[in-house]
């Protein structure tokens, strides 16, 4: 059978503090799935890459090293966005430890690595596929606002630096998934949003599945890792609820019944793993 759809966007352990996906238990559900392909994007971090990389060869499944990265907010440092960066190549690969350890030495804010938008243009972007970030990314964010001229200019800006390598990402987490922020709005305002933004600037859209772990019943437990991390009591009902009990790993089917209006950004996912 064809594959319809490929996980680019994928949270282990090794991220610390949103992902408690074991890197063996997410290489054989792709397997088991029929996936030809899987990503490993860790929150600004390639510390699971050798064992991910050894696994998903062993099993017969091509891997996809990437990075869900920071990047920094120059209008308000403490509400970052997000990217995500995919190695394309060994040119890719040796771009994107190049950009982590710069944020990690130079750029760390809060904790965080945070990376640049300068620093693209700077070292530039070649064996490097990005994703907008959905409702995280700059793109993203500006359509929540509901400012689709600053969400053009952005994306264009993107698209110069990257060429063909950049994609309006998509996600529905659960049909009832807000985005962040005290202008928070239904995660599904932003997808049309993006729709429509894509067309207007001819570029393709590509449908993503936010996976922090394995299994339905185990969103307890990657809540509980949060809390922890946070310092958060996971009995607080006022503490803020990032996550969704639907970012498990899903199968290609189900990921198909979520996104069967938009055929051609699950078809994006698969066209990205052949890249």
């Amino acid at each position: 059978m064809q594959p319809n759809f490929v996980h680019l966007r994928l949270h282990s352990e090794y991220s610390v503090v949103d992902g408690i996906v074991r890197i063996d238990d997410a290489v054989a559900a792709a397997a088991a799935d029929g996936m030809p392909a899987l990503a490993l994007t860790d929150l600004s971090n390639l510390f699971g890459m050798v064992k991910f990389y050894k696994a998903a060869r062993g099993a017969g499944v091509k891997p996809i090293v990437g990075c869900d990265v920071w990047l920094t907010n120059e209008v308000d440092r403490d509400k970052p966005f997000r990217l995500l960066l995919l190695v394309q190549n060994h040119a890719g690969y040796l771009r994107i430890c190049e950009l982590l350890t710069r944020a990690y030495r130079s750029n760390l804010y809060r904790g965080r690595s945070e990376i640049r938008r300068e620093w693209f243009g700077e070292c530039g972007t070649e064996g490097l596929i990005a994703l907008s970030g959905a409702h995280h990314g700059d793109v993203g964010q500006a359509l929540i606002a509901d400012n689709l001229d600053a969400a053009a200019r952005i994306a264009r800006a993107w698209e110069q630096l990257f060429a063909t390598r950049f994609y309006i990402e998509v996600q529905r987490p659960g049909p009832h998934a807000m985005t962040a922020g005290a202008a928070a709005v239904p995660v599904e305002v932003c997808v049309q949003r993006s729709l429509k933004l894509a067309a207007t600037v001819k570029l393709p859209v590509v449908a993503t599945h936010p996976v922090q772990f394995l299994r339905a019943d185990d969103f307890r437990a990657h809540e509980a890792r949060v809390c922890i991390s946070e310092g958060q009591m996971l009995s607080d009902q006022r503490r803020p609820r990032r996550f969704t009990d639907q970012q498990y790993f899903l199968k290609q089917e189900e990921i198909s019944n979520i996104f069967n209006d938009l055929p051609e950004a699950l078809a994006n996912s698969v066209e990205i793993a052949k890249r």
